[in-house]
C-alpha cells in the first residue's frame, strides 16, 4: 500500500473509531506494524493533523487536515445527527457504516464547540428492530441504479409466484413501510414500483440503458402530473409496489 494511501486509511480509521483508540486498534484496522503506526502518526502530526494521546494510553483526531473546516449552527446539527441516524436503522448494513463515516467526517472538520453539539445533540432515534428488513441484493440494486444498467429479477407477488423480470432501475424509494425500487419493467412494458422485499435475486443483465434514463425519468414525472402526483399510487398499474 502507497504511503499517501495508508496515512489517509489512517485518519479515516481515526475518525470513525471510538477515541480514545489504542495503537494496536488502530494497527489492526489499518493492517500495518506498530512500528509502523508510531512512524505514521508522527507523520500526520509533523502534517499538521492535531492528535491527542501518547503509547499506552490511546490516541484523539482534533482536527483533521484531509477535511476544510465546516460550520454549521446548533439546528443545522442537529439536523445531520437526526437523519444520520435514521439512516443507520434502515436495515441497510453498507448505508449504516456510510452514515457513520460521514457523521466522523463532520465531527472531524468542526470547531471545538460545535463538535461538543455534535457529541452531545438532544435528537435521537431509537428503534428496537430496523425500519427495513436486510436485502442482501441492495449492493447490487444500488449499483445498477447508478451505473444505469438493467437487472434481472427473479420476483415474488404477493400471492408468493415468482416470475423473472428484465428491468430498467431508475431509484430505490423508502415508503412509510416498505422499501421499493422505481423501474421500467421490459416485462409489462411499463412502469413499476418493485417490493426491495419480494426481490428473490437480482443481478446485472449486461445491458446500460444510460441514453434513455432521463427520457423514462420525465416519461414517469409527466405520468404523475397527468395522474394527479402521488394520488396516482393507488392506480396497480405503476404506482403501487407490485
Amino acid at each position: 500500500m502507497a504511503r499517501t494511501d495508508r496515512l489517509f486509511r489512517l485518519l479515516h480509521a481515526m475518525r470513525i473509531l471510538p477515541s480514545p483508540v489504542t495503537a494496536a486498534r488502530l494497527a489492526e484496522e489499518t493492517g500495518v506494524s506498530l512500528r509502523s503506526l508510531y512512524r505514521d502518526i508522527d507523520s500526520l502530526r509533523a502534517a499538521g493533523a492535531r492528535i491527542e494521546g501518547e503509547r499506552g494510553y490511546g490516541y484523539r483526531l482534533i482536527e483533521d487536515i484531509a477535511l476544510p473546516p465546516q460550520t454549521f449552527d446548533r439546528i443545522e446539527i442537529e439536523a445531520l445527527v437526526l437523519g444520520l441516524a435514521e439512516v443507520r436503522h434502515m436495515g441497510d448494513p453498507a448505508l449504516e457504516q456510510a452514515a457513520a463515516s460521514v457523521l466522523a467526517k463532520v465531527a472531524a472538520t468542526l470547531p471545538d464547540r460545535a463538535e461538543q453539539h455534535l457529541l452531545h445533540a438532544v435528537s435521537q432515534v431509537r428503534r428496537a428492530e430496523p425500519r427495513f428488513p436486510a436485502i442482501p441484493d441492495m449492493g447490487t440494486i444500488r449499483t445498477a441504479c447508478w451505473r444505469e444498467e438493467a437487472l434481472r429479477l427473479r420476483y415474488a407477488d404477493k400471492d408468493g409466484a415468482v416470475t423473472e423480470r428484465t428491468i430498467l432501475p431508475l431509484s430505490v424509494v423508502y415508503l412509510d413501510s416498505k422499501m421499493t425500487l422505481l423501474a421500467w419493467c421490459c416485462l409489462r412494458e411499463a412502469f413499476r414500483m418493485f417490493r426491495v422485499d419480494r426481490i428473490r435475486e437480482a443481478g446485472p443483465a449486461g445491458t446500460s440503458f444510460r441514453p434513455r434514463r432521463a427520457a423514462l425519468l420525465r416519461g414517469y414525472l409527466a405520468e404523475l402530473r397527468a395522474g394527479g402526483g402521488f394520488a396516482a399510487r393507488a392506480e396497480p398499474a405503476h404506482n403501487e409496489p407490485t
